[in-house]
């Protein structure tokens, strides 16, 4: 396989320039598409803040764009699912949703976010299916599909999942644990990308605690937002990774798009630069890159993102040069 490369096309959408569903404002996180024939959706995460206390709810929300990329066709009026019942998984916010057609009918894999004591979240995985092709999704239960467990104790999260060879693949996140880096600071999280299958979609055998990319900033590496494509015969696997710690306001330990291939699913080998996609000096995406999802259009390899502040300032374009 020859040199792959990366082609930034700039930011596509900038939610401050709509009217969001439930008064949510700025943020369009973690954008996932789903191609139609002649336009694309874009699902994403926004936010609203919780008027009893004043921190964020995560919604899901979507624009449909040209296949252009380029001009917005409308933005939803309505979020696309409401957030968990009081008590549940995905109570306090849905942050990401991978979609993916099944049948007739769209699979919305969710990562429901719940609020804890002594740290600040909790995660895991739910399943909700529309059959009014995407615009509403269902819970098939009010619980997830996909959550911790013995030897992954905490925040299971980021589920992409794609059928290949009549198997359910998910790819996701687990967290390693929790620990406080400095005195005095709250504690932050590390998590890691493991593998799952399924032979519907709903009932999954995890490889308990198999980290599949192997790290590059060592222990405290975190890893996030798996997404998978097939090109030309091989798998590759982008993702985010960061420090645990001191990454929210120092550019040089935020997030950065990783890149691994694997030619039978089990064995990855990662190699970031090749493609490599990095940070723009004086630009939206000046100081991380996070949240990637890949997808094919019209022939054509895209990978939508965020930038700087975990896409608090909307998502944007790069595409495949091979």
């Amino acid at each position: 396989m020859g040199a792959m490369k990366w082609k930034k096309l700039g930011k596509i959408f900038d939610p401050a320039q709509y009217k969001l569903p439930n008064d949510c404002t700025q943020f369009a996180q973690s954008p996932q598409a789903l191609v139609f024939d002649d336009f694309v959706r874009i699902y994403f995460s926004t936010r609203s803040v919780d008027k009893s206390n004043g921190k964020y709810l995560s919604h899901i929300a979507f624009v449909e764009m040209h296949k252009n990329l380029r001009d917005v066709i409308r933005v939803s009026d309505k979020t696309a699912i409401p957030l968990g019942k009081l008590g549940c998984f995905d109570e306090h916010g849905i942050f990401p949703m991978s979609v993916m057609r099944h049948g007739d009918a769209v699979y919305g894999y969710t990562c429901g976010w719940s609020r804890r004591v002594s740290v600040s979240v909790d995660t895991a995985i739910g399943l909700a299916i529309s059959r009014d092709d995407g615009i509403t999704f269902q819970r098939i239960g009010d619980g997830p599909v996909l959550a911790s467990s013995l030897h992954e104790p905490c925040l299971v999260g980021d589920g992409f999942v794609r059928v290949i060879g009549g198997v359910f693949h998910m790819w996701y996140i687990f967290g390693t644990g929790w620990k406080r880096f400095s005195p005095g600071v709250a504690p932050d999280r590390t998590y890691k990308i493991g593998h799952a299958v399924s032979g519907d979609g709903i009932n999954w055998v995890k490889e308990e605690a198999r980290q599949i990319i192997p790290d590059r900033l060592g222990a405290d590496e975190s890893q996030a937002l798996p997404t998978v494509i097939a090109i030309d015969g091989r798998h590759h696997m982008f993702f985010c990774y960061r420090h645990s710690f001191d990454f929210r306001k120092n550019k040089d330990r935020g997030y950065r798009i990783g890149h691994a291939w694997s030619d039978d699913l089990v064995n990855w080998t990662r190699d970031d630069d090749n493609p490599l996609l990095d940070v723009t000096a004086g630009d939206w995406d000046a100081d991380m890159l996070c949240y990637p999802h890949v997808f094919e259009c019209d022939g054509e390899v895209y990978l939508l993102y965020n930038g700087n502040e975990f896409g608090r300032h909307g998502f944007g374009l790069a595409v495949l040069e091979r």
